[in-house]
């Protein structure tokens, strides 16, 4: 008995710990986005103050957050419908058919969401400028591409497997054709995986910096991870605003991410077992 209970507290000891080192810096950004610049560098740190929204003031109205938080949304939004509405008939028809190449395609789809960004920076920089493409948020939504459709096609693929066969059959003898049976039958049924990749896909537009930086550098064009870094290049650096920035940049991928938490767990595990 007594060594249960030492386990049970072992563990329960891991939990606290961990959770402690994801939420620690979660809060000092938070708190330090409500600080004045003195109450930040003070030591022995303040754990007691009187909340300031300077921070915020100023990065609404001297920093232009507002546009490049509108700017993130929009590539965002339409980066995520881009590549789930090329991605998820690409995993149904690897799931589903075989064909010449499948394995090749599948490998290509997997490895090449392993691709580090700064290898196709420049050809992208030299065919963007070519065409006129920089400081639009197009750029960004084609060349995000290059990344969230092989996720959503690896996260997908199995989630399509594991929907029985027998009901696309039973559709395909009431008379549906094949779009209507991934339509109307396979899609429904893999929400949960729709919900997740979607998650992801969308947490990796939002925080994408390299792409963002050099495509889109203008004011008007910026998206909110390279507005944050416009802050670091004075003599001196505006912490409290740089923290309200950040505190701003991650509410809502914290937000939605805590909305859909629930599809998260399901959607990842959906298909793992046969």
């Amino acid at each position: 008995m007594l060594r249960h209970w030492f386990g049970k507290a072992v563990h329960g000891v891991g939990i606290i710990l961990i959770l402690i080192t994801i939420l620690f810096p979660l809060y000092w950004m938070i708190a330090a986005s409500l600080k004045t610049a003195d109450q930040l560098f003070s030591v022995p740190p303040v754990w007691f103050w009187h909340p300031t929204l300077s921070g915020y003031i100023d990065a609404i109205f001297d920093s232009g957050i507002l546009t490049a938080l509108k700017n993130s949304v929009i590539v965002t939004s339409c980066a995520i419908a881009l590549g789930l509405a090329v991605g998820a008939p690409a995993a149904y028809g690897i799931a589903r058919y075989s064909f010449v190449g499948r394995k090749q395609i599948w490998f290509w789809y997997v490895t090449n969401w392993m691709l580090v960004p700064v290898v196709i920076l420049l050809p992208f920089y030299l065919t963007a400028s070519s065409l006129n493409l920089i400081n639009s948020p197009l750029v960004l939504i084609l060349v995000y591409q290059v990344f969230v459709v092989p996720l959503i096609v690896w996260l997908l693929v199995d989630q399509f497997r594991s929907v029985p066969v027998v009901l696309e059959e039973a559709a395909l003898l009431d008379g549906l054709n094949r779009f209507e049976i991934f339509w109307r039958v396979a899609l429904p049924l893999v929400k949960p995986g729709i919900a997740v990749a979607a998650i992801l896909a969308g947490i990796f537009a939002w925080n994408n910096l390299i792409f963002a930086s050099v495509l889109t550098p203008s004011d008007e064009a910026r998206t909110a991870p390279t507005i944050a870094m416009a802050y670091l290049g004075g003599y001196s650096v505006p912490w409290t605003k740089v923290m309200a920035s950040a505190t701003m940049i991650c509410a809502p991928v914290i937000v939605g991410g805590i909305v859909v938490h629930k599809y998260i767990a399901r959607g990842l595990t959906l298909g793992a077992v046969k």
